[in-house]
């Protein structure tokens, strides 16, 4: 019953969130507080996600937004729409392309030119991924995004992916055979879960938790901090530490929007931006250990960890993947990011 009142009282947010945002939108009119009154040339840009505040990217988002106040003194304000109030995973691309709101962050998989670090077992840790982020193969990632209607400004971090399952651990690659496993809606990540034997499922993020508890599915992969803030635990009782792959996102802006900005200001979003990227990969890291430490209390779900043995067991599965995934971005890029930090 607490659950069905929270859900429902976060859908009313939602709406009336839409409402005013439509509202304000149709006026062409920006919003603004007590606080903001009397601030001469306000900008406001609205970023818009579909995951909780408390994740990764939630927190990560309203620190680019505290970071930019701070620095501009308010004069620039960044008003946060989480949780899909505004737009779904499959809309929010559309939706800043054509201007409707001017950030968003959407995953990898949403973006062709980036779903390679989708790729298995592409990441040996933390600091490799954090080499990649920000450092020169980063750069070249952005690059490939860009065009006339996208600004690519960062690399965010969700941490590293597991697997779980409503009835047994997910251990080797034969115990994912005829497995409806749900997915990101990605041709790459599809093709490593038909390598597994499994029947992958492409679904939003939004209609996961939904799909888990009528079984249409029997399992999926996720971060721990995804798998913990939507409590996919209540219906997911087993879980394998794979670190098999990365959940990221990539931090886009309206082309039109961004162009439109003195070059002062478009400093002062890079480097508020380059701030909270290197405080969003360490957030991501901790927030994920520390969730998997109170699961693993919590008595809600069992956990299996991969040993070396059986990792490699998984690659020699996947390795098909690769093939294909050179001969679609390249084998450069993807030695330039295997390389990073050594």
């Amino acid at each position: 019953m607490r659950y069905f009142i929270a859900a429902s009282a976060a859908t009313v947010f939602g709406l009336l969130a839409l409402l005013l945002f439509q509202s304000d939108v149709a006026k062409n009119e920006i919003p603004f507080d007590d606080e903001q009154a009397g601030l001469k040339n306000q900008l406001v840009i609205h970023f818009s996600h579909v995951v909780a505040e408390n994740t990764p990217k939630g927190l990560a988002a309203q620190k680019f937004a505290d970071i930019v106040e701070q620095k501009t003194e308010g004069r620039i304000k960044v008003l946060v729409y989480p949780n899909s109030v505004l737009f779904s995973d499959s809309e929010e691309l559309n939706a800043v392309q054509a201007g409707e709101v001017q950030m968003i962050a959407p995953s990898f998989s949403k973006l062709g030119q980036l779903e390679l670090l989708d790729l298995p077992f592409l990441f040996r840790d933390d600091d490799h991924l954090r080499s990649v982020f920000t450092g020169p193969a980063g750069k070249n990632l952005l690059n490939r995004v860009q065009s006339q209607d996208l600004k690519p400004l960062a690399l965010w971090s969700n941490g590293f992916k597991q697997v779980t399952h409503r009835e047994k651990h997910l251990v080797a690659p034969n115990d994912f055979k005829n497995e409806r496993m749900r997915i990101q809606p990605s041709s790459l990540i599809e093709q490593q879960y038909e390598l597994l034997g499994a029947k992958p499922v492409p679904l939003s993020f939004n209609d996961v938790y939904q799909s888990l508890e009528s079984q249409q599915i029997d399992g999926q992969e996720n971060t721990v901090s995804n798998f913990y803030s939507k409590r996919f635990y209540k219906l997911q009782k087993f879980m394998t530490i794979s670190n098999h792959g990365i959940l990221g996102y990539a931090v886009l802006m309206n082309m039109a929007f961004w162009e439109k900005l003195s070059s002062d200001d478009q400093a002062i979003l890079l480097a508020a931006m380059e701030e909270t990227t290197k405080w969003n990969i360490e957030q991501a890291k901790k927030m994920n250990e520390i969730q998997l430490e109170k699961l693993k209390t919590s008595g809600e779900v069992t956990f299996y960890e991969l040993s070396g043995a059986e990792k490699e067991k998984w690659r020699k599965a996947l390795k098909g993947v690769y093939s294909k995934a050179e001969q679609d971005y390249g084998s450069e890029i993807i030695k330039e990011i295997r390389n990073a930090g050594k």
